[in-house]
């Protein structure tokens, strides 16, 4: 992270003094870092093995009860910003795991959500009184101030990536969570009242598919996850689905949003900035802003499909968008 330097040393000491004691601090000494002539971001690309994370996300399970924990997340921390619960410098991503017979508190909360299932069946979120079943591969979002809680029918443990706005949030000093009240017993599910909330993998994968037969080889199939309305799935955060033929290089450019990635399908390699990240079911990984991304299909004759999330409508929102393209 950049230090700020609040004194100029060719000052004189008294009046240095005077301008710290007055809380008047001179704006060259740290302009540089203010306005950098290169955009700049502590964030570096990252990968987190599925085959590393899942058996410590199931200790967690056992040693954690739910009552405590509230929320059984292990956190997605990007290494160049430890100590901060981030994995990009305005985004938050965890793995969320609940057990069979659990139930989840229900509060609400100002920063969205969004949920990828991961592994297992039998689960399900409820948004303001709708029962959303997870299965693996589904997208499941909790637009702000939504009273939502989790609860687990099935068999075996389920997991999920959540990915929330809470840095970004915070940055405006408005994160806020409602005291907790306990879950409710939801209707039975009906795929009408979902589709405000959930986007379920196996219709998703079939607009991939489509969309690759009919997409030329130098341009990536990639479906973008909108609302009923066609606007992004929260204000703040945006989604999309990715589909690579076998043996396909994709470059995406690079722009200033940052993007986190989920390996769904398939095995292959990401060249982020500089960093190469092999990957397979399971993995996630972080793109920072402003660096190259360029994903490479290794699977033999199988097609690779990777979910993604990103703060692009925050910044488009504010006005801070630029992109370049390979």
């Amino acid at each position: 992270m950049s230090v700020f330097v609040t004194r100029d040393e060719t000052l004189p000491p008294a009046y240095s003094q005077a301008l710290e004691s007055h809380a008047l601090p001179p704006l060259w000494t740290a302009l540089h870092v203010l306005l950098p002539k290169e955009r700049v971001t502590a964030a570096v690309p990252h990968r987190w093995s599925w085959r590393e994370a899942r058996p410590l996300l199931h200790e967690a399970a056992r040693l954690v009860p739910i009552e405590q924990a509230e929320r059984r997340v292990l956190v997605l921390e990007n290494p160049g910003l430890k100590g901060m619960y981030r994995i990009t410098s305005t985004l938050f991503a965890g793995l969320q795991v609940i057990l069979p017979g659990e139930t989840a508190p229900s509060h609400h909360h100002t920063p969205a959500a969004l949920r990828l299932i991961v592994e297992g069946e039998g689960a399900f979120t409820t948004v303001d009184g709708i029962k959303c079943t997870m299965e693996r591969g589904d997208f499941i979002i909790t637009p702000p101030m939504r009273w939502h809680d989790h609860g687990h029918e099935g068999a075996t443990p389920v997991v999920w990536l959540d990915g929330l706005d809470i840095p970004l949030v915070r940055a405006f000093d408005a994160s806020w969570v409602s005291p907790l009240r306990p879950a409710r017993v939801p209707e039975p599910a009906s795929d009408a009242a979902q589709a405000e909330f959930r986007w379920p993998w196996r219709a998703t994968r079939g607009a991939l598919e489509g969309l690759a037969a009919s997409t030329p080889k130098d341009r990536p199939v990639t479906r973008a996850y909108v609302t009923l309305t066609g606007a992004p799935p929260v204000a703040t955060m945006g989604a999309d689905a990715h589909w690579l033929r076998p043996g396909e290089r994709a470059r995406a450019g690079r722009s200033t949003a940052g993007r986190v990635f989920h390996v769904i399908e398939g095995r292959g390699r990401s060249r982020i900035g500089e960093t190469e990240l092999a990957w397979e079911p399971g993995d996630t990984f972080v793109a920072p802003p402003w660096h190259w991304i360029q994903h490479d299909n290794g699977s033999a004759g199988e097609p690779a499909c990777l979910f993604s999330f990103n703060d692009e409508p925050a910044i488009r929102a504010l006005g801070l968008w630029q992109e370049e393209r390979p």
